[in-house]
């Protein structure tokens, strides 16, 4: 939860499902009306009209900050996974096999008596090393050895496809640092924040205190940890400024990254991590790193020898005792999120696997739970949607003939990936073993994913590669390589049902599709090509009329109010926001071109474009607490469920016209306000 990394390039979405009807009726609907709240007018609040049934029913666990349609499918595929998991577990395997590594890896993570009998011990030689460095200079190199296994204290490395160039790899460097994860909890004076902050401090003083400082010690070091956390949000772009790929792409030279830096041993820093092997890189935010260069000037050696222990530990408390998973969970997902009690040993133990060997517990996955006809039904959904978005392309007014040209050349190349990849990683040099310390199994993990990842610097791009698992209840764009992804995890029920009518399911899953493929199109995506680099293909006169559309839709979600005084942010969940209306208007076309002038007929008193718009709904039906809330306003670039039904529904004219939404209704507003991109 609180390791935060923004990876702008990669768009994500809504975790649906699906598999589609291929155009068949079937003879009742999928769509579960005890999902309604008929007390509420749907002209009132349609939410709370589609989805306050399911509230009713299904009331918030302790153990969730949110909870809802999608995270029911993923708690449903966790069931799943441990079973699978659970029977190898109990049996004993040859070391070294695939059935080996999982075994010990759960089993090493279910042993709370081991670990807690372990106490700070597997973190200390960590801790010791730290605490030998003499030098700043020493300091960069040991900077260059945590990245290896997934701690970095000021910024993030990685390699990714060049967005100038997507057919290569590229060293990339982003801004990081941030325990709490974004930069308006360390510098924003409402009193949530300050609270928040209190909290934080807190926290600090116990993690210190259970790695054996004193009380006094522990509190002092506590205010100069979140005074070099302060420095760093001062520092930090914010999350609207993060969301322009252009700003956020700065190619170089690594010697000009170096000389960015002149008071960090970059050189250092580069070769204990494996990345002097690199010659160019780009540099996402200079300010950021600029700032870093002077903190790291400007702060004693022993107080930056502090944060690199602060943020060791802070990393890897899950890994270790009883007392600081607990103490983790009480500030991260207690304070921040609003949870009561942690959620079963069972589930953070399936995490790591499924995290460590995640493709090789996605083949176990897809052999048992999915079925080649699923894959192959999936493929004419999305061709479908492909042919709705080109026929409204061709329709826009607002954009001229010369883009629509280009725009529907980089539909026509978009790269569709379903269920699993063609090829499956190879995890025999990943070293599992249950004689070692959870710590050592997860810091090897983590080692061996980073050097998976450098092993692609300089290297062209491999095009097949998948960034989720299988297993996964989640779907992507990817606009370096042009490509939608669904995973296997999201093709299933609740979501999508063989015997549902073609209504309920293109409002579900053909929403999700339709989502992914307007983020080719949206305020990030169509600085992309179709061959996924960064390039200008708009008209001047198109592009400004594109942006006119999308500052009202900013506008309307910006007068949205979350929490007392806290405010939708419209920039920041833009994208996300033009995808959902573009997923709604475009898998409602396919509906219509799939119904061939059939006759609708009313399913459980419902007609098709009612449950079109009650499918679309119901993935967006949960339960979420004000502290989440306000965590995910900050955080994350989707809208809460409820504005993703509301919001985006109060544009789209079939959906006044299927429910009666008339003037005066909360749902209405003047259709000369309404708005559409795609």
């Amino acid at each position: 939860m609180k390791k935060i990394i923004y990876l702008p390039l990669i768009i994500s979405c809504m975790a649906t499902v699906g598999c589609s009807n291929d155009g068949k009726k079937a003879a009742k609907s999928s769509y579960d009306i005890t999902f309604i709240d008929n007390s509420v007018a749907p002209g009132a609040d349609f939410y709370d009209y589609s989805t306050g049934g399911w509230q009713k029913n299904n009331p918030l666990k302790d153990e969730f900050a949110r909870f809802g349609s999608f995270d029911q499918l993923r708690e449903n595929n966790k069931e799943r996974l441990r079973a699978l998991v659970e029977e190898i577990a109990a049996k004993p395997h040859s070391q070294g096999t695939i059935e080996q590594k999982i075994a010990d890896l759960y089993n090493t993570a279910l042993d709370t008596a081991r670990l807690n009998a372990e106490g700070p011990a597997p973190l200390m030689p960590y801790i010791e090393e730290i605490m030998a460095v003499t030098s700043k200079d020493e300091l960069a190199a040991l900077m260059g050895k945590m990245t290896k296994t997934g701690i970095s204290p000021f910024f993030y490395s990685y390699i990714d496809a060049d967005a100038s160039d997507s057919n290569m790899n590229l060293y990339q460097i982003y801004q990081g640092g941030l325990s709490m994860g974004e930069r308006d909890y360390y510098l924003e004076d409402e009193e949530s924040m300050k609270n928040i902050r209190a909290e934080y401090l807190k926290f600090i003083e116990k993690l210190y205190v259970l790695i054996g400082r004193s009380q006094d010690d522990a509190s002092a070091l506590a205010g100069k940890i979140l005074a070099i956390e302060t420095k760093l949000a001062e520092a930090s772009s914010t999350t609207t400024e993060l969301r322009d790929p252009v700003a956020n792409f700065n190619k170089m030279p690594i010697s000009d990254f170096i000389k960015m830096c002149p008071d960090i041993n970059i050189a250092n820093y580069l070769k204990s991590s494996g990345l002097d092997i690199n010659k160019e890189v780009s540099v996402g935010q200079p300010k950021f790193i600029a700032g870093v260069n002077s903190l790291f000037n400007e702060t004693s050696l022993d107080d930056l020898k502090e944060f690199f222990i602060y943020k060791t530990t802070d990393h890897v408390m899950d890994f270790l005792s009883e007392d600081f998973v607990t103490a983790n969970f009480d500030f991260y997902e207690k304070v921040m999120s609003g949870k009561l009690e942690q959620q079963p040993r069972w589930k953070k133990a399936l995490s790591m696997v499924d995290g460590s060997l995640g493709e090789a517990v996605g083949q176990m996955y897809v052999a048992k739970y999915f079925p080649a006809e699923a894959k192959e039904r999936m493929v004419t959904l999305v061709a479908n949607l492909q042919n709705s978005l080109r026929e409204r392309i061709t329709n826009l007014e607002w954009m001229s003939d010369e883009t629509k040209a280009q725009a529907q050349e980089k539909l026509s190349t978009f790269s569709v990936k379903i269920g699993y990849p063609d090829k499956w990683r190879d995890y025999s040099a990943l070293n599992i073993s249950k004689e070692d310390s959870y710590l050592a199994n997860y810091f090897r993990s983590v080692a061996f994913e980073w050097d998976y990842n450098l092993a692609k610097s300089n290297m062209p791009v491999d095009k097949s590669e998948w960034f989720m698992s299988p297993q996964t209840v989640n779907a992507y764009y990817n606009p370096l390589s042009n490509e939608i992804c669904f995973p296997a995890g999201i093709l299933q029920e609740p979501f999508f049902y063989l015997d549902g009518d073609d209504a309920v399911n293109y409002g579900a899953i053909g929403v999700v599709i339709g989502h992914e493929m307007t983020h080719g199109f949206d305020d990030q995506g169509r600085m992309f090509d179709k061959e996924g680099n960064i390039r200008d293909w708009w008209s001047v006169a198109d592009a400004d009329k594109f942006n006119s559309l999308a500052n009202v839709l900013v506008e309307q979600f910006n007068g949205i109010e979350i929490l007392p005084s806290v405010f939708a942010n419209g920039t920041f969940t833009l994208g996300e926001n033009i995808a959902d209306q573009g997923g709604v208007l475009i898998s409602y076309q396919a509906l219509q071109n799939a119904s061939n002038g059939v006759e609708d007929k009313h399913v459980d008193g419902f007609t098709a474009d009612q449950r079109f718009f009650l499918a679309y709904s119901a993935l967006w039906a949960g339960h979420i607490r004000d502290e989440e809330k306000l965590r995910l306003t900050k955080i994350d670039p989707h809208s809460l469920g409820r504005l993703r039904v509301n919001a985006t529904l109060k544009n789209i004219d079939k959906f006044y016209e299927a429910f009666g939404v008339k003037e005066g209704d909360d749902m209405f507003i003047p259709k000369e306000q309404r708005i559409n991109i795609w």
